[in-house]
């Protein structure tokens, strides 16, 4: 015979349990921890689609990185040989910041070196400069470098790039084939990561590259797909991104969202799925849901 007042109390009882679960882990019930996207905890993310960048990108890096005290290490190294003079940094002296210093190697020899790797001890900000994602795989993954690019987050400093230093921040590193730059699944699919569970595209309208994230979601379905545009950037902190710039940003989350709403809208499959966010609109990685 069953007691229905012990029953009760234990469903009570379960209830409870969920209610007060942080958000954090009620969610990894429902996904496993290694299919969470997360932003760094400490520090922030700049992360741009490429081509001219605005004021608005540049400026807010700059003022991320603490401002007329910022000390910012640019790092050319996705361009090639022929982008290492250190007026590859004007970019970032015309927006006023004074401490600019350019570190480049192709050696991991020199990337493991304290030498080499000195100024990032102090640095406020590091720049990833644009170009071809897998040159800064070769030269830094799994060195001294990379490990220090990493605690300038952890000292609460800021992270940016545009195009190739877009994507590198990412955890799937989209576009990494050492031959040929259309395709999106190379031989470099590793990225530093410092969004777990994401695969960052860059360029995106200008080159009308909005369909080419399906090669790796198709492979990958557990990725949460982000798109840029040039002029264009997404600014991360912990889990929310907020979209900066002129242009848009994709997300190819397996929903749809619009300001109008859905309900008298044909939309594609869910696996087709993707859509817009400008200026202005946050979103959460974690949760991956427009935040209102």
């Amino acid at each position: 015979m069953l007691n229905f007042k012990s029953l009760n109390s234990r469903l009570l009882a379960t209830v409870l349990f969920f209610c007060l679960l942080p958000g954090e882990q009620l969610l990894s019930q429902n996904r496993p921890a290694d299919k969470i996207t997360s932003g760094p905890s400490t520090g922030t993310l700049v992360i741009a689609g490429g081509g001219r960048l605005s004021d608005t990108i540049i400026k807010r890096f700059i003022s991320l990185a603490g401002g007329e005290d910022a000390r910012i290490v640019f790092v050319p190294t996705a361009a090639g040989a022929e982008s290492y003079a250190d007026s590859a940094a004007d970019f970032l002296r015309s927006r006023g910041a004074d401490n600019v210093t350019v570190l480049h190697t192709e050696s991991r020899d020199t990337a493991n070196s304290e030498v080499f790797t000195a100024p990032l001890l102090d640095a406020t900000g590091v720049w990833f400069g644009g170009g071809r994602q897998w040159r800064l795989v070769d030269s830094y993954r799994g060195t001294l470098t990379e490990e220090l690019f990493r605690r300038v987050l952890e000292r609460g400093g800021v992270i940016g790039g545009s195009s190739a230093g877009a994507t590198i921040q990412g955890s799937f590193l989209a576009r990494g084939d050492t031959e040929n730059n259309q395709v999106m699944m190379g031989d470099h699919q590793e990225g530093f990561a410092y969004i777990s569970n994401i695969a960052i595209d860059q360029h995106v309208l200008a080159r009308n590259r909005q369909f080419d994230m399906y090669g790796i979601l198709r492979e990958h379905p557990e990725l949460l797909g982000i798109g840029i545009d040039e002029n264009t950037a997404m600014v991360v902190q912990r889990d929310t991104m907020e979209v900066i710039g002129a242009s848009y940003v994709l997300v190819y989350d397996g929903s749809f969202w619009s300001r109008e709403g859905s309900d008298l809208k044909i939309v594609p499959e869910k696996d087709l799925l993707f859509y817009f966010l400008r200026q202005g609109d946050r979103y959460n990685l974690r949760e991956r849901k427009i935040i209102n």
